[in-house]
């Protein structure tokens, strides 16, 4: 059934509600985000320079002679991201901390920012010292071809990961409730059951520590899976926005869009492995590193080329990331059919994501498609369902 509902007049509607002063900030906020990409590139760069100039791991190396070889790799690897955190500090208390608080994204006081930074930096030094243990293990047996089985690694290190996240990573760092008993929560309850998902499996969360934006995730595999809500939109929003936001993720979770997440990131590791093994050799020369591909002193290279790499590729992970935005958002769209809430929800996500791109920089930069796109989109629905 069409309506007269025009949908791109609409779309400008929803889009302009925010008024001329949101929409400037809301783009220099976007443009801002693109160049720290570059800056954390070049910032990668001096890591590296840095790591292979001071010798820094090859002294460490002499230090550790006496250990055996799996505690000495791991010791190496782990010492790389701690250091390297060390290193690259100023950078994220710009980017993660002072810029998110001018542009009032975030109330996070800066002892708290630097607490959890540090305790994020703690874990990751450990799951990548293991991680890269396992690879220079995978490098020493199988030899040559060693690349052609980092993708079943990364594989399979993803999905342990995914699975103790929910129950061992993230309530470090927020804490996780059921939805309160009510209306919200009746409604919600609906919607997984419809989902064939289990009702306990929907949580909020304490997401107003970090962060003022208006967000909501699915996470966890198997048993761990739960779709978790930042009380920052359940406080801003209406009970139809919750409805449509929350239906965006049961389509995630429905649609296995973890799995397809980490099969491409399985893909991504086999290609990129596969890169630096063939040029690993070039950039130790140009950083002036003596140690082979198969020794852990190598890591700053490897782990340069992997982030040139992973910058050059953003543009088509994101293009295959969006197609899955865009996919929870039809399965809202019939599950719940409520298109104008699903606008008003996205165009609060629009505070912190410029709603109007350049069709380029959309494509070059974006992991969700524009709201204005989404707007349209729900819009065009909307005229052909009849609301």
């Amino acid at each position: 059934m069409l309506t007269s509902v025009d949908p791109q007049t609409a779309t400008a509607v929803y889009i302009d509600s925010l008024g001329v002063d949101a929409l400037a900030q809301a783009a220099a906020y976007t443009q801002g985000n693109h160049w720290l990409l570059l800056v954390s590139l070049l910032v990668a760069w001096l890591n590296c320079w840095l790591f292979v100039r001071l010798d820094i791991l090859g002294r460490l190396n002499q230090l550790l002679a006496s250990k055996l070889r799996a505690l000495r790799v791991f010791l190496l690897c782990s010492s790389y991201f701690l250091v390297t955190s060390i290193v690259t500090m100023p950078l994220a208390i710009y980017a993660g901390w002072w810029r998110e608080t001018s542009y009032n994204r975030t109330s996070q006081l800066l002892g708290d920012f630097l607490s959890q930074t540090l305790l994020s930096t703690a874990i990751f030094a450990v799951l990548g010292g293991l991680f890269f243990l396992m690879l220079y293990e995978l490098i020493r047996r199988v030899g040559q071809r060693w690349w052609v089985w980092s993708g079943m690694m990364t594989a399979l290190a993803l999905s342990i990961l995914l699975l103790i996240s929910p129950i061992l990573i993230e309530p470090l760092f927020n804490q996780y409730q059921p939805v309160p008993a009510g209306q919200v929560q009746n409604e919600l309850r609906k919607l997984a059951t419809r989902a064939q998902i289990p009702v306990d499996r929907i949580f909020t969360y304490d997401g107003s520590r970090q962060s003022n934006n208006f967000t909501a995730n699915v996470s966890g595999i198997g048993s761990s899976a739960r779709i978790a809500i930042s009380d920052v939109a359940l406080s801003s929003a209406t009970l139809d926005e919750v409805k449509a936001v929350t239906a965006h993720e049961v389509g995630h979770y429905v649609l296995g869009h973890i799995w397809y997440i980490v099969g491409l990131y399985a893909l991504l590791a086999i290609l990129f492995f596969f890169i630096s093994a063939r040029s690993f050799g070039l950039f130790a020369r140009l950083f002036g590193l003596k140690a082979p591909l198969d020794s852990a002193v190598g890591l700053p290279v490897l782990m340069f080329i992997i982030s040139l790499l992973g910058f050059l590729g953003e543009p088509i992970t994101n293009s295959l990331i969006r197609a899955n935005e865009l996919a929870a958002d039809r399965y809202s769209l019939e599950a719940v059919r409520l298109p104008d809430a699903m606008a008003g929800a996205l165009v609060k996500t629009a505070e912190y994501r410029d709603p109007r791109p350049h069709p380029l920089q959309e494509f070059l930069f974006y992991t969700h498609p524009s709201v204005e796109r989404r707007v349209l989109m729900a819009m065009q629905w909307k005229a052909e369902h009849g609301g």
